[in-house]
């Protein structure tokens, strides 16, 4: 990263302030932002559901917004069937060239896998989609999906297991998500259009409500504040309690994430050679494509 690079970076840093949070109470951290009731606050604000029926969705959004950080939420998604739902949590900010980190979870019929979908935009552009199934039932019980963002990688994670990781690679002119602070999204929604089966399973309303539930949001991360005048960067590098600022993958977590990689992704953009005539992404040349 050059000298006009990294002033840039501390300058939008020092709007930054370290929060270093344990389990999480979704009255404080979170605004139910849409649904008409269909989003609930639960058990003194250590539970939160969202849910589908035909009239509506439901969603909710953090008070804060991020620049950098580890965000950890415990999920358990829709039972049964789910065909045609999508439940989605990620990271975002605002506008046109917003920057985006993606988890979204595309439901199926009874028995048949859900598919977890990655994506990463950076200056409004996305396009770099990898799909997953899972090792385990998504349904049965609450898993933790993680979401690592330092100004060199983005490592998606489920269950501390890394599946996903997206490198700075400016240096071969690829933006990465750096300057936009963003906050936590999760809602939950009819996509039968495109969603199961690329839209062939509709939604079969007489199994709604559609609920997904939620516990033990954690967020170490450098929480944007206008007023403070506090260095995020310099207080994530002293402090230990934030080895999330310069974090990468040691050998057994690359192992760990090429045994996901080889046994349950279903799609990665960067060997979709179709969908890309002119050339593939810069970025595919790199480690970005394990």
């Amino acid at each position: 990263m050059g000298s006009v690079s990294k002033l840039y970076l501390l300058v939008s840093l020092m709007a930054c302030s370290v929060l270093l949070a344990s389990a999480g109470n979704f009255y404080r951290d979170m605004d139910i932002t849409w649904g008409d009731g269909r989003g609930k606050i639960l058990n003194n604000g250590q539970l939160l559901t969202l849910s589908l029926d035909k009239p509506s969705g439901s969603g909710f959004q953090s008070k804060n917004e991020y620049l950098f950080g580890k965000i950890d939420m415990q999920i358990k998604l829709v039972r049964g069937n789910s065909a045609g739902t999508v439940t989605a949590y990620y990271l975002s900010s605002q506008g046109p060239t917003h920057d985006e980190i993606d988890f979204e979870f595309l439901g199926n019929l009874s028995g048949d896998p859900y598919t977890l979908h990655t994506n990463v935009f950076s200056q409004g552009k996305g396009n770099r989609e990898q799909q997953f199934h899972l090792w385990f039932d998504p349904t049965a019980d609450f898993h933790t999906y993680s979401i690592l963002w330092n100004p060199q990688r983005i490592i998606f994670s489920v269950d501390g297991t890394p599946i996903r990781e997206f490198k700075n690679s400016e240096s071969i002119g690829v933006p990465f998500p750096k300057n936009q602070p963003m906050r936590i999204y999760s809602s939950i929604w009819n996509a039968d259009d495109w969603a199961t089966r690329g839209g062939l399973v509709k939604t079969d309303w007489s199994h709604a409500p559609f609920t997904a539930s939620y516990r033990n949001f954690n967020a170490n991360a450098c929480v944007a504040t206008p007023s403070t005048a506090s260095s995020c960067m310099a207080k994530s590098r002293a402090s230990r309690n934030n080895a999330w600022f310069s974090q990468e993958l040691d050998t057994t977590n690359q192992k760990r994430m090429r045994w996901v990689q080889k046994n349950y992704m279903i799609y990665n953009y960067c060997t979709d050679k179709k969908r890309f005539p002119q050339g593939m992404p810069p970025e595919c040349a790199t480690a970005n494509r394990s």
